[in-house]
């Protein structure tokens, strides 16, 4: 979500999915007696699983009332929590992504260093949210992602998912697809969501830029340039994707590339993470659980590496009085660190766990477990997109479909995003 990257009824239009606190940085309820804790956050995947891990929270800690509002899947989460935020009505607990976004938010973030969730978290995923010796977000899981493929579909095509590692292994491979469309029953080899700039915009180009900044997100968000050292790599990528994807891509969405068309078995690929497991489940539990693999987006000089990462942090926000701050982390706390928050990480909401004290070997889906061994195995690499200026991924997405509108060159595009970069960063 992006990196993945994830709505109530009338707090901020007809499409939120879960319900609103009107209280502006948190505090007891109209009983006058218990905390209420709205949480805003942007992974819209499980969604329902965490509304029923909160109320098994409740069920422990009667005092407190939880509110989960989800916005995501289409959704602009980013703008939405800036419009909450603008209207006063702050959320108590909400997600950022990353160093830019805890910058952005950097006055309202409590420090959660004195949380156990802190003292569990994986080495090294708190650096990106720490500022003067404080930890100002707390990570949700880790995720990866790349082409996820459908293996019977590629079985039938004759085709070894392990031995593309080259984009010229690649680019075979889909043409093998294309020439036998009607044969595999498929109406195209992908389905490129075109019209979400987060894909091509982070996810796609993170894996083309971050050798510039040797994997770091930080060191991304600490430079005021950017470079397309791998500019044609990323734009064949673009045209291959766009080229053999169900048409017109600038109108095709998330919601369609997963449900409608790969859950559904009409294309061979996508480029997604593991968070799309619970809603091919829910379309398909047998194609989610047997049906589904993911190889690394092919790039020179990195071959068979996947992008892994921490996608959002979970903030909490020190407007809130003292009691609800720390009823805030109570809840973070007890959802990673409590045997029944670790049972639904792992099972419920289908997490890769970025936090010890953990059985790995009980990560429920197949997606997660591939991508568990990629980490493992040190085949990965950074998720530098969360250290771009702003909501400059968002700008090189909208890039993206001018370029594939024909409205601007590649050459047009990289240099207008460069400069763009500087203008944000300045």
């Amino acid at each position: 979500m992006k990196g993945i990257k994830l709505l109530s009824s009338l707090c901020l239009s007809s499409v939120l999915l879960a319900g609103c606190s009107f209280s502006s940085g948190g505090s007891a309820d109209v009983s006058g007696n218990d905390l209420s804790i709205e949480i805003f956050q942007g992974k819209v995947e499980f969604n329902d699983q965490f509304k029923q891990l909160a109320k098994e929270y409740e069920k422990e800690n009667p005092n407190v009332d939880i509110k989960i509002t989800s916005v995501g899947g289409g959704s602009d989460y980013a703008g939405s929590l800036k419009t909450k935020f603008a209207s006063g009505d702050e959320p108590e607990i909400f997600s950022i992504a990353g160093p830019t976004e805890a910058a952005t938010y950097d006055k309202y973030l409590a420090d959660l260093s004195d949380t156990k969730a802190a003292e569990q978290a994986l080495d090294g995923t708190l650096d990106p949210v720490s500022k003067d010796e404080e930890v100002h977000g707390l990570p949700f899981n880790q995720e990866g992602y790349g082409l996820i493929y459908n293996k019977e579909i590629f079985k039938k095509a004759g085709i070894d998912a392990k031995q593309i590692l080259t984009y010229e292994d690649l680019e075979k491979a889909v043409k093998k697809l294309d020439s036998k469309k009607q044969q595999l029953g498929i109406d195209a080899v992908f389905a490129f969501p075109a019209k979400e700039k987060w894909v091509p915009g982070n996810h796609l180009s993170n894996v083309y830029l971050a050798p510039q900044f040797d994997q770091k997100v930080l060191q991304a968000f600490q430079s005021d340039t950017v470079e397309f050292n791998k500019g044609k790599e990323f734009q064949r990528m673009i045209d291959l994707q766009s080229s053999y994807s169900i048409q017109p891509t600038l109108n095709l969405d998330y919601s369609q590339q997963v449900e409608q068309y790969f859950s559904l078995q009409k294309v061979a690929i996508i480029q997604q993470g593991n968070w799309i497991y619970p809603s091919v489940e829910q379309m398909d539990a047998d194609f989610a659980q047997n049906g589904m693999g993911i190889i690394p987006i092919p790039v020179k000089g990195f071959e068979g590496k996947l992008p892994v990462g921490i996608p959002n942090y979970w903030a909490v926000n020190k407007n809130s009085d003292a009691k609800t701050i720390q009823a805030s982390k109570d809840f973070i706390d007890w959802m990673y660190t409590s045997e029944t928050g670790k049972k639904a990480v792992l099972k419920d909401f289908k997490f890769i766990p970025a936090y010890q004290g953990y059985n790995t070997s009980d990560i429920s889906d197949p997606l997660s477990k591939e991508i568990y061994q990629y980490a493992s195995d040190k085949k990965t690499t950074g998720w530098v997109f969360l250290g771009y200026p702003g909501t400059w991924g968002d700008y090189l997405g909208a890039n993206v479909q001018k370029y594939l509108s024909g409205e601007i060159s590649w050459s047009e595009l990289e240099q207008d995003s460069k400069n763009k970069w500087q203008e944000m960063r300045n």
